[in-house]
């Protein structure tokens, strides 16, 4: 593996862990099996009806060689919460972080070197049993798999430019848009297509009711600075709790900004000084610049900003750079 040309490709690293519900709705045991194919039925809930979960997580290299993997236990919880609302079998903290352990020990080889990128891991979680009208499945499937992949997320070679999309809405009031549903996904391919083959590199979503508050970029949450003081929209149903997100929050708030978490309007975000977007595969990435009916703003970027900061903080924390003072980070030897 040349690791100085890793990118965002598809890699089939050696094994992957895989647990399916039993009779009583627990998860019997899971093991470790070949990285490869699997078989689904035709019937399943997940194909036929959507019934499905993901989760993104990385596995980082530190300098002194070892591994770690950043808030494990936060990809947990939100699966759990996402499992309720679609009526799937879950599976306990221990069980999730365990299979994590398993599946990078696993796969440790494919985990890149310090600096040269990470081993992302994908939690699936979805519903495997058959069925022939609207209801959910019998049975559910519980599978984590891994691909190294490197610094820069695709697609996406420096500072964002963004193109604010007014008429299709990533998430509606009362929705899935707070949990992450397979199915909130794919709805954001052909806006994106059309932005990025207008040069931009990726949406960011209106509201759906109002088309007036940001909400979130196709695949991760946005923030704006202004002064002293930082905002992002509200996790109130629409917007995916990310869990980059929930860190830069608690950062940015003991680096003494002051953090909102409210409805932030077009205008507002148009008028900021700094906007950056969070995420798992995105890390912290800075905005250039965002166009809303023609109209491009410009963003301050570069070392100098609140953004490279905070990616330098959180980044530390998960390399194992900085001292680690939330416990945030689980070590694997």
């Amino acid at each position: 593996m040349d690791w100085e040309k890793i990118g965002y490709d598809v890699i089939s690293t050696d094994e992957m862990y895989i647990m399916k519900s039993c009779e009583d709705g627990r998860f019997c045991e899971g093991c470790l099996i070949p990285y490869g194919p699997i078989l689904v039925n035709p019937n399943s809930a997940v194909l036929n009806y959507g019934q499905g979960l993901f989760e993104g997580m990385k596995a980082y290299r530190r300098k002194d060689g070892g591994i770690q993997i950043f808030r494990p236990q936060e990809n947990a919880l939100r699966m759990q919460m996402g499992a309720e609302r679609l009526l799937l079998c879950a599976p306990s903290l221990q069980q999730y972080v365990d299979a994590i352990k398993q599946v990078v020990a696993a796969n440790k080889r494919w985990v890149p070197p310090y600096g040269k990128g990470s081993l992302y891991l994908r939690p699936l979680l979805f519903g495997s049993g058959g069925v022939m009208g609207l209801a959910p499945a019998p049975q559910t499937t519980f599978l984590v798999y891994t691909n190294p992949i490197g610094n820069k997320y695709k697609g996406h070679s420096g500072d964002l430019n963004l193109f604010i999309e007014p008429n299709f809405a990533r998430a509606y009031p009362g929705g899935t848009g707070g949990i992450k549903n397979i199915s909130n996904y794919s709805p954001v391919f052909q806006v994106a297509k059309e932005a990025k083959a207008k040069g931009f590199s990726d949406v960011l979503f209106l509201d759906a009711v109002e088309h007036k508050y940001i909400e979130e970029v196709s695949s991760c949450n946005a923030f704006i600075l202004k002064g002293n003081v930082i905002s992002t929209p509200p996790a109130s149903g629409t917007i995916l709790p990310g869990i980059t997100r929930k860190s830069i929050i608690q950062v940015a708030r003991d680096l003494g900004y002051q953090v909102e978490e409210r409805r932030v309007s077009v205008e507002e975000a148009l008028n900021a000084d700094e906007v950056f977007c969070t995420g798992t595969a995105v890390g912290v990435s800075p905005v250039h610049s965002i166009t809303y009916q023609n109209k491009k703003a410009d963003f301050k970027t570069g070392e100098q900003t609140v953004a490279k900061k905070l990616f330098d903080m959180i980044r530390g924390i998960q390399v194992g750079d900085l001292e680690d003072k939330y416990s945030w980070t689980l070590k694997l030897d």
